[in-house]
């Protein structure tokens, strides 16, 4: 599955995003609304990640998915 998948069910996906990181606001995930920049920019916000880490995390966590 590639991402614009993740964008096109980001309603079901969203879930997994935020038990994964908690931090994460409901408006957060709203405004993120499946974009991969959006959410790589947000973990750099909750959770003070350098952008090559939030981008780390975000592959890792996708690669880790059963789609």
């Amino acid at each position: 599955m590639d991402w614009n998948r993740v964008e096109g069910n980001w309603k079901q996906v969203k879930g997994k995003v935020k038990e994964q990181w908690g931090k994460l606001t409901d408006d957060d995930l709203d405004v993120i609304a499946g974009k991969q920049d959006q959410l790589e920019g947000r973990l750099q916000q909750r959770y003070g990640y350098a952008k090559d880490q939030a981008a780390k995390e975000v592959n890792d966590w996708y690669s880790r998915q059963k789609w």
